[in-house]
């Protein structure tokens, strides 16, 4: 069949039509089941198992997923492999979101009463408010459609959005209820975080100041070691008398002088332990290069020069991830 644009246009318009009747019907359906459902949720001491199967299972995890990043612990239980052992992480304490839009699903039914057993309340989303699925449910919020907006009237659409929507507004409402804040977001979505973090230049997060370690050229070790200890950054830096940046003393060049002169290091010059040339970038280098050079050479500080090699600064890897923000294993 050949459409001509404006047929095909015409014909998205529909789709999208349709399913914006769907949303206003569940919509005005809304009522005290919505808050009985909220309010199991809240009093529950577990998590939100969702489960559902199909197109309401690919619905029921991005449910899960969205549940899980604003506050309200969930997980996806699959129900065919629920029948094969995974219904043992269904705990007490758990509340069960069921999805299913006739709620005449065989593999969904057959767990019901496994859930009944080990009174794990039930919150149904589904258009048949007389179906077995809404049987065995404490609460049923009903997310049926008139129509869907398949021509054929059989692929789940309108109706996968309208149970979407209501998965959505049951986090929203919850989200809110917790005082779910922008910190506790970000906290849940640490690459996100980071992503953000690694969009600025160096020169807004490099230390300066007094906050460097430097030490000029010709220092005793001595004098460079109790630098070193008490910046605490792993690094001291060594500045010319223009105060351009000539090497770095790190712990690692440390642990190497020692063993190279032994009980004499202190009385030896920096120039006798430094790297020279050290690595280094400038303050308009974007964070994430900073952090491709670090990870590249496994190194954890930089110097931050000017374009004349004069000293502007130091960043260290846990400036650039945020301190307090990551934790590795």
């Amino acid at each position: 069949m050949h459409l001509s644009d404006e047929s095909i246009l015409q014909n998205a318009s529909q789709a999208i039509d349709i399913e914006i009747q769907g949303l206003k019907r569940v919509k005005a359906h809304l009522g005290p089941e919505f808050v009985s459902a909220v309010r199991i949720i809240l009093d529950a001491t577990g998590r939100v198992v969702v489960t559902g199967i199909g197109k309401s299972g690919l619905v029921g995890r991005k449910i899960s997923a969205t549940l899980a990043s604003t506050g309200t612990p969930s997980v996806f239980l699959h129900p065919v492999e629920a029948m094969h052992g995974d219904l043992g992480m269904v705990m007490a304490g758990d509340v069960v979101l069921a999805i299913s839009n006739s709620g005449e699903t065989v593999e969904l039914n057959a767990l019901l009463p496994a859930f009944k057993a080990r009174n794990i309340p039930v919150i149904s989303l589904t258009g048949g408010l007389s179906s077995t699925m809404s049987r065995f449910s404490q609460v049923v919020i009903d997310t049926g459609v008139e129509r869907e907006a398949c021509a054929l009237g059989l692929a789940p659409t309108a109706s996968t959005t309208a149970a979407l929507a209501v998965g959505d507004a049951l986090s929203v409402v919850l989200l809110k209820i917790r005082e779910f804040s922008e910190k506790d977001f970000r906290r849940n979505h640490p690459s996100g975080s980071l992503g953000e973090r690694l969009k600025v230049s160096v020169g807004q997060v490099m230390l300066t100041g007094p906050d460097v370690p430097v030490v000029k050229a010709g220092t005793s070790m001595e004098k460079a070691m109790n630098e070193l200890d008490s910046k605490r950054l792993g690094a001291v830096l060594v500045l010319d008398g223009d105060e351009r940046v000539t090497g770095i003393v790190t712990d690692g060049d440390l642990r190497r002088g020692v063993l190279r002169f032994k009980g004499e290091l202190s009385q030896r010059n920096v120039e006798d332990i430094m790297t020279s040339e050290p690595k280094h970038v400038t303050p308009d280098t974007m964070a994430a290069d900073a952090l491709a050079l670090m990870e590249r050479h496994l190194i954890t500080v930089l110097p931050v020069v000017q374009a004349d090699s004069r000293l502007a600064g130091i960043v260290h890897l846990h400036d650039l991830l945020g301190k307090g923000e990551f934790r590795f294993a």
